[in-house]
């Protein structure tokens, strides 16, 4: 279920470790933490994992890093999205354009590191 107060930075900030750790269905080396399955459920998101978890397996140039800042930026008013990777160091090495999501808020930050995405604030 959709709801952006649950994806305000106060809330994914009280993220700070995970309890539970979720196997991602597609890429089965990937794991993902109690943060990153709030964003897929609460931003009607799984897709997004999914987006994440398949990079690792088909993007070279996202294949090579070993740490990932994925971001997604969302135009609220026309439904679309960019979704990019970046190596830690403000270099992007992968974007998609998103044709159409309902992703409720403006942007969100996962981090990918030892097969796991999470949360910045759960590292």
């Amino acid at each position: 279920m959709k709801n952006a107060e649950q994806l305000a930075p106060s809330v994914l900030n009280q993220f700070t470790g995970s309890e539970h750790w979720y196997r991602h269905w597609a890429n089965r080396q990937v794991l993902f933490t109690d943060g990153a399955q709030h964003v897929a459920e609460h931003g009607g998101a799984c897709w997004l994992l999914d987006e994440i978890a398949l990079a690792q397996r088909s993007e070279k140039a996202v294949v090579r890093e070993e740490f990932q800042v994925w971001k997604l930026t969302v135009n609220l008013t026309s439904h679309t999205a960019t979704l990019s990777c970046e190596d830690g160091n403000g270099h992007t090495v992968f974007t998609k354009a998103i044709t159409y999501t309902d992703f409720p808020v403006a942007e969100v930050t996962l981090w990918f590191a030892n097969n796991t995405i999470y949360l910045p604030s759960e590292h």
